[in-house]
This record gives C-alpha cells, structure tokens and sequence, in this order.
C-alpha cells in the first residue's frame, strides 16, 4: 500500500511538471515582480515633480498652462492605485499606461519651456533635478522592459500546449502587456540639456530656496 501511495505521488509530481504547474508559479512571480519595479520607478518620478514644478515657476510664473497640465497629470497618476491585481485586468492596466503616457508628455513641454529661460537652465537646483528625472527615465524604461518580458514568456505559456490545459483548469489568463506602438516613446525620456548658458541675477521674487 506504501508502495503504491509513494508510486501515486511520483506520477502526480511527474504530471504537474509535465503540465506546467511550476513554470506558472515561478513566471508569475516574475510579473509580480517586474511590475513592482515598474511601480517604484514611476513613483519616484512622480516624487520629482512638485520640485521640478515650484523650481521652474520661480522664474517662469506665466507658463500657468503648462504647471496646471503637469500637476493634473500626476493626479491621475497618483489616482489610480496600481496593485499587483492591476496586471490582470487589462482595462485597468490600459487606463494605468494612459495616465503614465500623459505625465511623460507633460514633463518634456516642461522640459521646453527652460530653453525660453537661460537663467533658469543655470540653476543648480533646476540642474540637479534634470538630472535625477533623466536617470528615472532610464530606469523606468529598464524596469518596463523587464516587465514586458517577463509577462511575454508568462502569456506564452498561458497560450502553449500542453501549459494550456493547465492554464484553462487553474483560470491563468494571459496578463496585459505595454503597447509595442508606445515603445518609440518609452526609449525617449525627456531631454536634458546640460550645456551651461551664462548665469544671469536670480529674479528678486519667487524663487525657491533648495
């Protein structure tokens, strides 16, 4: 009777590999994974943006449309709450992406309107935070990268035989993914322009202390 107990959880390990069970779990976590990095890189983004804000108001006040589109984006942003169980629904994911998208064209018509002020380009303070949005940029597109791959080997299993059986049987649906039409935009961040200009007098009024 042993015998036959221990023959009977063999052949069920056996089949639970075979059938993908394992490689379901580990590609999950993957995602999960992935997409939390995804998450913290577009945090600390967001983070930045009050800063980049208040910095480039103290010598720009009249750009008023472009500090309103950038702070109503990062309320979106900051709106909807990217849970882990955000990766499964893919209207949710879309409105996520969205959102993102919308913040990232914000910033760079930020990012344009220092080239009408030279000595705002000059400010240290200005310069620094340029400096910490383009290395976020870059890690927002490394950490999303990682993130469409490891959902692309997840949905291949979720679509291939016989991983498809499982898939069926434990309900692993296929889990959205980036838009590969939006990948042109993810390899651009905002351009930063560190080529020094002439500092000029800081404005008597409405600058913002670092």
């Amino acid at each position: 009777m042993r015998k036959l107990f221990l023959a009977l959880a063999t052949l069920i390990s056996i089949s639970i590999s075979g059938c993908g069970y394992n490689t379901f779990q580990t590609q999950h976590e993957q995602v999960k994974s992935s997409w939390s990095e995804v998450v913290n890189q577009y945090q600390r983004r967001a983070d930045l943006v009050p800063n980049l804000v208040n910095t480039v108001k103290g010598y720009a006040k009249q750009e008023h449309d472009v500090f309103v589109e950038v702070t109503d984006a990062r309320a979106r942003v900051g709106s909807i709450q990217a849970t882990p169980e955000l990766v499964n629904n893919p209207e949710a994911f879309a409105k996520f992406q969205a959102a993102q998208g919308q913040l990232t064209a914000s910033l760079s018509r930020l990012l344009a309107v220092s080239e009408n002020y030279p000595q705002l380009k000059s400010d240290a303070n200005f310069r620094d935070l340029q400096a910490q949005l383009e290395g976020t940029e870059n890690r927002i597109t490394v950490a999303r990268n990682r993130y469409i791959q490891a959902v692309q080997a997840y949905n291949v299993t979720v679509r291939t035989f016989p991983s498809n059986l499982t898939a069926k049987a434990f309900n692993y649906d296929e889990k959205p993914n980036f838009a590969v039409t939006n990948e042109a935009d993810i390899a651009k961040p905002p351009r930063v322009d560190f080529l020094a200009t002439p500092a000029g007098p800081r404005p008597a009024s409405g600058g913002v202390s670092n």
